[in-house]
């Protein structure tokens, strides 16, 4: 797709397995020629036999078929069977070491701000996108997207303003439930937080993310955990940061599995939040930050223990009448998407 490294921005409209299939179209030769080939596909793909597969495919096609004909138009698009596809699209409800990181800032206030690190395979540099995407029968939204996975698990922003920023967990108490990425996929046409938040609530769960969640007009910023057990929904009072495991109280019995990276992120963030200074005016310093060698909050190195690197910054200032928001693909340079109360960029 890029011939430069850089985030690209792609439109797409039409019905669920027609959205999906222009995904799939988007994302297909970077698929084939590198994720197919790699670790973390083999390692999802050996849970084939996995009775849980066939209860996740039941639950979704029952609760969500309009996700379920995204996930067969996907398929169609990568030119891959679709079996091989949603397993990759449950790849974190069945592989504690599936490879997503990524880091939040999270500041509440009259106009609260969120920043969000998006983590991920390095080799889909160039090759990820912000996708404008319009459902029929859908809530309208824009996402960053990556080549075989649905949206909803990275950042985005719908039509009714709300914002969605994810992170991985690394569970290791998971079960029979819809796919994670199904019920971010799902949330991203709820018209309000407390919407979304009942949909994790009431639903059956199989892995587990923490999603933080803001909305235009409304002044709360709400950090929520959730696992296959478990549902924690937390409206936040102070500056905070989240870098890939579950810090929650109510989640302090929950089985997981914490990286090196995700250790050293969440203590570096804490430290520049306590600080104070210029993290809390613009949170990119802390998303930036690469002080603390080998496992820096900014992860561009080729040895990086998880095999990710950050692929885009993403910052919302969510106002009562608009949510401003910009996109950057490098560091420290000027913003490769701005969005001014829009979903599609203006610059």
């Amino acid at each position: 797709m890029s011939t430069d490294n850089r985030l690209g921005f792609i439109e797409i409209a039409g019905m669920p397995r027609e959205v999906g299939l222009q995904l799939g179209r988007f994302g297909r030769d970077i698929a084939h020629r590198h994720l197919v080939h790699g670790h973390a596909w083999a390692s999802v793909l050996a849970f084939r036999a996995d009775p849980r597969v066939a209860a996740m495919r039941r639950m979704v096609e029952a609760r969500f078929p309009a996700c379920w004909a995204e996930l067969q138009g996907l398929a169609l698009g990568l030119d891959l069977p679709f079996d091989d596809v949603f397993l990759w699209n449950c790849r974190g409800d069945l592989w504690a070491f599936a490879p997503d990181g990524c880091t939040t800032v999270q500041i509440p206030g009259a106009e609260p701000l969120l920043a969000h690190n998006e983590d991920g395979d390095p080799g889909f540099r160039g090759h990820c996108a912000l996708a404008h995407i319009r459902p029929g029968g859908g809530t309208a939204f824009t996402s960053f997207v990556y080549p075989a996975s649905i949206p909803g698990h990275t950042f985005a922003v719908t039509a009714t303003g709300l914002v969605q920023t994810v992170n991985n967990i690394r569970s290791r108490g998971v079960g029979a439930g819809l796919p994670r990425m199904v019920l971010g996929r799902a949330l991203l046409d709820c018209p309000s937080i407390d919407a979304a938040i009942h949909l994790l609530e009431s639903s059956e769960r199989a892995g587990a993310f923490h999603m933080t969640l803001g909305q235009r007009g409304d002044p709360r910023l709400v950090g929520v955990e959730f696992t296959h057990k478990h549902c924690s929904a937390v409206t936040l009072d102070r500056p905070q940061c989240h870098a890939n495991h579950l810090v929650h109280a109510g989640m302090a019995g929950e089985r997981q599995v914490i990286t090196g990276s995700s250790r050293s992120r969440q203590q570096r963030g804490d430290q520049l939040i306590a600080e104070g200074g210029e993290g809390l005016r613009d949170p990119r310093a802390i998303l930036w930050d690469k002080a603390v060698s080998p496992l820096p909050i900014y992860r561009a190195q080729p040895d990086d223990p998880d095999h990710e690197n950050t692929l885009a910054t993403a910052v919302f200032h969510i106002g009562a009448n608009a949510i401003r928001w910009q996109v950057h693909d490098r560091p420290e340079e000027t913003p490769r998407f701005v969005m001014d109360g829009t979903l599609k960029p203006v610059s």
